[in-house]
């Protein structure tokens, strides 16, 4: 792999890390913005996963389908087909306007918490 694909794949890591710090940081609310948690959960583990597709070298699709990017992932280590997403790629852009008001609960928060820790963990074991 280049070195400008190495520094590509970390720029799609970090800004993972970003919507996930903003996760962290926002569920320290008393009255976390739930909508909002669930939009960078969605966003985060995209971008992790673009990020490892990246790594072995595929081209990333212009899709939010979580679901999508686990069966392309799961080609690579059979560990991301026993992630279900639920219904976190709902999350993605398309809730983010006026009329396509979408909120998870608190327990869905955890889940979807809990997905992105996951594909992190599997992401960063292999790139690392």
């Amino acid at each position: 792999m280049s070195d400008e694909m190495k520094l590509y794949v970390k720029q799609w890591i970090n800004k993972a890390e970003e919507d996930l710090l903003v996760v962290t940081q926002l569920m320290k609310m008393e009255y976390p913005p739930k909508g909002a948690v669930g939009f960078h959960c969605q966003q985060a583990t995209e971008k992790f996963l673009k990020a490892y597709l990246l790594f072995h070298d595929l081209d990333i699709p212009k899709t939010h389908n979580i679901e999508y990017l686990l069966e392309i992932a799961k080609k690579f280590n059979t560990e991301f087909g026993l992630i279900n997403p639920g219904n976190l790629t709902d999350y993605g852009v398309e809730v983010r306007y006026p009329g396509d008001f979408l909120e998870p609960n608190l327990k869905e928060l955890s889940s979807f918490i809990e997905i992105v820790e996951e594909v992190r963990r599997l992401s960063l074991f292999h790139i690392s």
